[in-house]
């Protein structure tokens, strides 16, 4: 029987989608140029039928690309036209909320903001805040390790995951939902599925950490006119308000004049002319307390020198403005085309001269680059976008080349956050060590001796 024909009638007729009626559909919901190529795409309701598909599948031998909310943006969800799609859109229930124990077990097709609204009426909330988080899955998220914007106080989703529910290449069913802050009992199986990009297994269900509501929130954009001011007012800020600080973001001087210059529809809240720029939020359970530990905060900073210059949101309006600033990130590509990005990790202490060395390196060859920097500075993790008006592979290989390389010599990341997928997989020796490399590919042959799990994304 014919593999599309058999997973029909395992499945049931609504659940399998033909090759035309697939490309119906976009491939990415980054790029949404190009529609889904792919022999069929599968629409499980439940772990039970992810399993019948998956065992199907590996006797065939069949490749599989799980799919989420289609965000990814190095090519971790591509899918070519002999393997089957199997997207966990379905199932999308938020299964269970313990109030008293702060956690949510939900499904892994359930949206990010969905979660967050759903919560959000029982005064709790899940910290992972992602500029995706309308169309994001948890699944996704989980597999692929998402950090986001509040990752300096909260962590990154591995640090909110609790428990999983995975279906193995073979259609074995893992249920690990463990639901304990601690538990000893051997190897913690889940940390082999998170980040690895539906490479090991399907993730299916999933226990989330929860966390109650903040009182009160607390936003400025401050000007710095060093990387030195930068450093040294993200440590006062930390000694000073202390685990109320959520976010600090940082942004080069060029990306906040694009973002806040016509035909942005952002008018800039600080002058322009200032090297570095940041987001600070602080969120608490003392509104009163938080607001004046706030204020007195910019206050001592501008008057010790550690800021040149800063500007408080004052209404729910104000708020909108200033992170659209920092989270249109879109603005950029109807502005410049190309553009390539990259999410890189590294210390706080080489960002300077690191972004310094990538932008020589850049208008060495393309004397009219564009250099767009800004990222999560609290921990570590930077945005680039460049623009050299070429789009070729040579030359984006060429422009890799001088953002990846120097990250070697000072112990930093190809990726932060976005993960390696297709495009940095080439590149994976320079965060990787050959042993590591050899004992990650020894997990992907004991787990997915077949290699039907997303074939071809990071090794």
């Amino acid at each position: 029987m014919e593999l599309v024909q058999q997973l029909t009638e395992a499945l049931g007729a609504e659940c399998v989608l033909s090759h035309a009626e697939a490309a119906q559909r976009i491939a990415s919901n980054w790029v949404g140029a190009e529609n889904l190529n792919c022999r069929a795409l599968l629409l499980p309701r439940n772990t039970a039928e992810v399993s019948t598909a998956l065992k199907i599948c590996h006797a065939a031998k069949q490749p599989v690309v799980p799919h989420g909310g289609l965000t990814n943006v190095v090519g971790g969800v591509l899918t070519q036209g002999h393997e089957i799609a199997l997207s966990l859109e379905r199932m999308n229930a938020i299964e269970a909320v313990d109030e008293a124990n702060r956690t949510a077990t939900v499904q892994a097709g359930v949206v990010l903001q969905e979660l967050q609204n759903q919560l959000q009426p029982r005064g709790l909330f899940f910290p992972l805040d992602l500029g995706a988080k309308g169309s994001c899955m948890i699944g996704g998220n989980i597999s692929t390790n998402a950090g986001g914007l509040q990752a300096l106080r909260y962590g990154v989703m591995r640090n909110l995951v609790l428990g999983l529910e995975v279906v193995l290449a073979d259609g074995t069913i893992i249920t690990s939902m463990n639901q304990l802050l601690k538990n000893n009992a051997g190897y913690d199986l889940k940390h082999l599925f998170i980040g690895s990009e539906g490479t090991l297994g399907v993730i299916t269900r999933a226990v989330l950490k929860l966390e109650d509501v903040p009182l009160s929130k607390n936003t400025a954009y401050i000007a710095l006119n060093s990387f030195a001011q930068a450093c040294d007012f993200l440590s006062f800020a930390k000694k000073t308000l202390g685990h109320t600080l959520s976010t600090y973001e940082l942004m080069w001087q060029d990306y906040y004049q694009l973002m806040t210059s016509l035909p942005s529809r952002y008018a800039p809240p600080l002058p322009q002319d200032h090297a570095y720029y940041v987001l600070l939020e602080a969120q608490g359970y003392h509104p009163e307390n938080d607001q004046k530990l706030f204020q007195e905060t910019l206050e001592r900073a501008f008057e010790s020198g550690l800021i040149a210059d800063a500007c408080l949101a004052q209404s729910q309006q104000e708020l909108d403005w200033f992170w659209g600033i920092r989270e249109q990130v879109d603005f950029i590509f109807s502005v410049h085309q190309p553009v390539f990005l990259f999410d890189v990790s590294l210390s706080i202490s080489n960002m300077e001269t690191y972004t310094q060395e990538i932008a020589k390196g850049l208008q060495k060859v393309w004397p009219d680059v564009f250099l767009y920097v800004f990222g999560h500075m609290g921990d570590g993790n930077l945005h680039l976008f460049v623009s050299c008006g070429q789009n070729d592979q040579a030359t984006r290989h060429q422009v890799e080349e001088i953002v990846f390389n120097p990250l070697t010599a000072i112990g930093g990341s190809i990726t932060a956050e976005h993960g390696v997928g297709l495009e940095k997989k080439a590149w994976l020796h320079l965060s990787r060590n050959p042993a590591e490399i050899a004992l990650m590919k020894s997990l992907k042959a004991a787990l997915d001796p077949a290699g039907i799990l997303n074939p071809g994304k990071i090794f």
